[in-house]
This record gives C-alpha cells, structure tokens and sequence, in this order.
C-alpha cells in the first residue's frame, strides 16, 4: 500500500480559474477515430461536447423525406449527406440533419464547404437557432434551414454576414422552398408533412 498520498491543497494552484478547456475540432476527430465516443451520439460545437437529442418518429421521416427528395432533385451534380459531420469552425463539427456541396476532387472526411444545411427541430429548436446558426454563418454556408415539428414551418437563413445570418424568414406549409444557391430546386413544405 502507499504510505503517501497527494494532498490535492498542495498541488493546487494559488489562483484557481475554474474554466474548461475546449476542445479543438482536429482533437476530437482524432478521438472519434480511436473509437471513444462509438456509444454516444455526440457533437462538438464551440469546443464543447454536446449530446445530441434523439430522434422521434416525425423527425426521422421528414429529414429522410427531404433527403430523399434532395437526392432524386440534385442527381450526381451535389454531395447530399444525413447526420453526417460538418467541418464548420476550428472549434465546431456538427452533424447537421442534411448537408447539400458541391462534390470535391480531394476527398475530404467532411465537407467544410455548404450550399445548404438543414436542421430538423423537435427539442432542439433552442440550440438550433441560437447555436448551430451562428456557427453555420462563420462557416459562410449559404443557406440554413430550421424545420420547426411543432409549426410546421420552415425557418430559411440566407446572406450570411460576419457570424449571422442577414435574413430570416418562416414559411410555411403553404409555401414553397427554393434554395438560393440550387435553383433547379423547389418543393411544397406541405410535402414533408403529408401522410
């Protein structure tokens, strides 16, 4: 047995700063790829770990029915991706319900580049508007959407300036969707919530 054990008083710094490190988005990718988080589902923004909520029944078919509809509308030109990561700041990578790029010729992990991302809110309306648009505007993606369950809206973000988004706007199921950036693209709201 020891006979000495560390009194942590004495280790302990004369000026404590109760502050937590963040994490930077190469570290965690690094950790991801060693396999530390395989039973959580997780996602780093502003260098913190965040637990992502999980998924009911209503989200999981609208975000497929919109991927779904992104893939068959868009073809080979664009890299569509669901719950995929995005390689947005040096301190963020969210996993974004739906990402629309341009394809690559490198092959990157993840896409750092977005024409469209998309969030699908049922509790995490919160953090989708205050958070996750914030980093999305640093990370110049051209378009945001908030699929909001509860409404059965649409919450578009265009013209991303400096860490925000110049312009938003809620439609809703009467009214169609059509991205900026891919203008072969249009669809009613209403289509994503129809039995």
């Amino acid at each position: 047995m020891f006979d000495f054990m560390l009194d942590p008083d004495v280790v302990r710094p004369d000026k404590v700063i109760a502050r937590p490190r963040p994490l930077s988005r190469r570290a965690y990718d690094r950790l991801v790829e060693r396999g530390v988080f395989d039973d959580e589902r997780i996602e780093l923004l502003r260098g913190q770990l965040v637990t992502m909520s999980p998924q009911g029944g209503l989200h999981s078919t609208v975000t497929a029915r919109l991927a779904q509809h992104l893939i068959r509308a868009l073809a080979d030109a664009y890299e569509v991706r669901s719950h995929s990561p995005f390689a947005a700041t040096d301190d963020s990578e969210p996993e974004p319900d739906i990402s629309v790029s341009r394809k690559q010729r490198r092959r990157a992990y993840h896409p750092s580049r977005a024409l469209l991302l998309v969030e699908v809110a049922e509790s995490s309306l919160r953090k989708d508007r205050l958070v996750k648009a914030e980093i999305y505007a640093e990370a110049r993606a051209a378009e945001y959407w908030i699929v909001d369950l509860a409404t059965k809206s649409v919450f578009v973000h265009t013209d991303p300036y400096r860490g925000a988004y110049r312009s938003i706007v809620q439609l809703r199921s009467r009214d169609w969707l059509r991205p900026v950036m891919l203008p072969e693209l249009s669809f009613r709201i209403a289509d994503l919530f129809s039995a």
